[in-house]
């Protein structure tokens, strides 16, 4: 009964919240017209896509929003981790209830409470970077930061700032401001421009010239740059196109693909070595570079850019072959050659939803993003935890015509 009283009280408080926050300027759904001849599922009408988005982010909030240590505080529960909150999921969130807003009438209050909770666990270094991970009893792990993670709460304070403004009781605008400039300080490679891992890595760390894959969000970049006006974001974006394009030629020249670590970016960069930071898979494609179709892909649905065509084009006709056409036969990590590693004949949905992204980028893929859209949905909430399930939520927005950039 604890536990459902505690349920009311949390509706209420939203629902009284949600009378008096500002209405959304971009409501759910927006149709976004992606770049010029790109696609969407076609088998089923948008209304219905739109419908399956509403609905799977309505049971993702139930289970994975929780209440933080203040009333006014709220957390991206990451279960699957043995955290209680990461970086990265609070970041996923954040970018969520953005975009998620007017379908939500309650998503200020929680993005403001989601911020609230992001502020009380600052990293070590800098006050604008989180620190990556909180314990049970809300203890930060060790202060350092994780990219990733940063650079998802500093686009979807971008986010907020298009869709309610930066008047109220949070400036979004000048918080993304700080964060971005803190991001470009301490997680970018002033030499390389390659991005560094955590803020906790510095200029005489033996992995300052070492990157996660997935840490490349060019339309992130790009909007940074938008916002901050600082020029450098190009060469992040040219440079590490350039690396991400020679790691395919190199390592990768049939599947295309890039591994979950990159190391001697400023000398002779190549896939990292086993149990390198996380796995013995960090040298392969595996539970980071997973996300990376849907990082680069976006960058070309909003806007154009043939660099990120060409990246997952390679990646398109291998996944297409390898499965032979069929979603069922993804694997959950594969080397650079495209083989899959053994023991991951399984489904992950961090797997299948970014090759559906990727998928977008041409009409020669519509047969192939028609399965992946249906497959996605056949997998239950309950079954996976907050990684695979928010990754699958972000990417159905997009997938479903909904992500929009706040430029």
């Amino acid at each position: 009964m604890q536990g459902k009283s505690n349920l009311l009280l949390l509706t209420a408080i939203l629902l009284c919240h949600a009378l008096v926050s500002a209405q959304p300027a971009k409501s759910f759904p927006q149709h976004v017209h992606y770049f010029a001849g790109t696609i969407l599922p076609s088998q089923v009408p948008q209304q219905t896509m739109d419908d399956s988005v509403r609905s799977f982010y309505n049971h993702w909030k139930l289970r994975y929003i929780k209440s933080g240590v203040s009333n006014n505080q709220y957390y991206v529960w990451a279960d699957g981790t043995g955290k209680q909150c990461v970086s990265e999921g609070q970041g996923y969130g954040m970018m969520i209830v953005a975009l998620m807003a007017g379908h939500d009438t309650a998503a200020q209050t929680i993005f403001d409470g989601l911020y609230g909770y992001f502020k009380q666990h600052p990293s070590k270094r800098s006050p604008y970077l989180m620190a990556w991970a909180q314990t049970a009893v809300f203890k930060n792990v060790d202060g350092s930061s994780a990219t990733d993670g940063d650079m998802d709460i500093a686009y979807s304070l971008l986010l907020a700032n298009k869709q309610w403004g930066s008047n109220g009781s949070i400036n979004y605008l000048q918080e993304a401001h700080k964060m971005i400039a803190a991001i470009m300080q301490q997680e970018i490679n002033p030499v390389t421009f390659s991005v560094i891992i955590s803020n906790a890595v510095e200029h005489d760390s033996k992995d300052y010239f070492d990157m996660r894959s997935s840490d490349f969000m060019p339309s992130h970049f790009k909007a940074f740059k938008e916002a901050s006006k600082d020029i450098k974001w190009d060469k992040v974006i040219g440079n590490n196109y350039q690396l991400f394009a020679s790691l395919q030629s190199r390592f990768s020249e049939d599947a295309g693909l890039v591994p979950d670590f990159i190391l001697h970016i400023h000398k002779n960069p190549a896939p990292a070595y086993g149990m390198y930071l996380e796995s013995k898979h960090d040298g392969h494609y595996n539970y980071n570079a997973c996300r990376v179709p849907w990082r680069i892909a976006v960058d070309y649905l909003l806007y154009g850019d043939t660099h990120a065509k060409a990246f997952v084009g390679k990646i398109n006709t291998w996944i297409r072959e390898t499965t032979e056409g069929h979603p069922d036969n993804i694997s959950a990590g594969y080397d650079l050659n495209g083989n899959d590693l053994k023991g991951r004949y399984f489904e992950a949905l961090s797997f299948i939803a970014p090759f559906a992204v990727a998928a977008m980028v041409d009409t020669s893929n519509q047969l192939w993003l028609n399965k992946l859209w249906d497959y996605l949905l056949g997998f239950k909430l309950k079954d996976y935890d907050y990684y695979d399930n928010s990754i699958k939520l972000l990417n159905m927005i997009i997938l479903s015509g909904n992500y929009w950039s706040p430029n």
